[in-house]
């Protein structure tokens, strides 16, 4: 019959798994929060949705506010201590 059970394949279900979990969860995040997106048969019926505080929020959630108030970097830390940058 042969060998069921193998080892190697491990680290690519693990990843495939992440992969495949990440990917329900962005589409689960736009169907349920994102204001485009109309399920309800009230929402459908109207042309234009008056929502735009509700996009605001949305488009400007917390971790992109956090990171606005950071500079771009990577590993600033690192930056710092090869351009010699004493701040």
């Amino acid at each position: 019959m042969g060998r069921w059970v193998r080892p190697e394949v491990y680290p690519l279900m693990a990843a495939m798994t992440f992969v495949t979990s990440m990917c329900v969860f962005q589409l689960t995040r736009n169907m349920l929060m994102n204001p485009d997106v109309r399920i309800n048969k009230t929402n459908r019926t109207t042309a234009v949705l008056e929502n735009a505080e509700e996009g605001e929020k949305y488009s400007q959630h917390s971790l992109r506010r956090f990171l606005s108030q950071r500079r771009p970097e990577v590993f600033p830390a690192l930056n710092r201590f090869f351009s010699g940058a004493d701040e």
